[in-house]
């Protein structure tokens, strides 16, 4: 397995009082696989994202990578987040350089490997381009181009889209598709959004309220050679994501934060 947590509990203490953000959650995810977390606010899918990525240690478990166990951030694993995070004084030709600067190649080829990441993303022109000439849309690109420059084997996506216009997001949703498909990552995303995690996943899985459990996985198989429009109005898909949201809303109920609506 290419990510393997086992029993992983996490408590944090927050004004005197102890939080169990996740109890005894394992977790196994194959190379190059797609796989989303979805759950109730406040039910430890980001905890677990920041864990595996090393940033959080874990109070019991452990977390794998390649059969290694994880005690700190790695080259290996990739993070976008919700925030774009990028240096604000660079291009997007410069942002997406700076993980390249320490890697053994020579001038010309570091930017031969960001054009080529630029263009993967649809931003051939940009190059010149400061971070606040940027729509929301197009920073997140970059973001995602940049971490995928620095070559991890695996990208954790903290709600990598969730601050976005639902038409860009659509659009990021396509591109994020095409690059996981082009490259062959490894790809966990955290996500709210029940209808991006069918459409992207290959695999859904269902965290409880806290403290955060895996209660329920749904295995996704699309025909994604179809058009989206075609994809998202199919029986299967719309199957899928009411199965999926009435899961979540279940969880969220437990956690006093039904206000989700059905989707359309």
């Amino acid at each position: 397995m290419k990510i393997t947590v086992r029993q992983l509990t996490r408590t944090f203490s927050r004004d005197g009082k102890l939080t169990t953000a996740l109890d005894s959650v394992n977790l196994a995810v194959k190379e190059g696989e797609f796989v989303s977390i979805i759950g109730p606010s406040g039910c430890g899918k980001s905890t677990l994202l920041y864990m595996i990525a090393g940033f959080v240690p874990p109070d019991s478990g452990d977390i794998a990578v390649d059969g290694r166990i994880v005690r700190s951030p790695g080259v290996d694993r990739g993070v976008v987040f919700q925030e774009y995070a990028l240096f604000p004084w660079l291009t997007v030709e410069q942002n997406i350089l700076y993980p390249l600067q320490r890697r053994p190649m020579s001038d010309s080829d570091r930017r031969h490997t960001a054009q080529s990441y630029i263009e993967l993303i649809g931003l051939g022109g940009f190059e010149s381009r400061y971070p606040k000439e940027l729509s929301g849309g197009m920073r997140q690109r970059v973001a995602l181009a940049r971490t995928l420059a620095a070559d991890p084997d695996i990208l954790l996506l903290d709600e990598p889209l969730g601050a976005l216009d639902a038409q860009t997001r659509e659009v990021l949703q396509d591109e994020l598709l095409r690059v996981w498909q082009r490259t062959g990552k490894t790809v966990l995303m955290v996500t709210h959004d029940v209808s991006e995690a069918v459409y992207l996943s290959e695999r859904v899985i269902v965290m409880s309220a806290r403290p955060g459990r895996f209660v329920q996985e749904f295995k996704i198989e699309l025909d994604r050679s179809v058009p989206r429009e075609t994809l998202e109005t199919s029986s299967t898909f719309t199957e899928l994501r009411n199965k999926l949201w009435l899961a979540v809303r279940q969880e969220a109920i437990a956690a006093g934060l039904a206000t989700q609506r059905a989707p359309a």
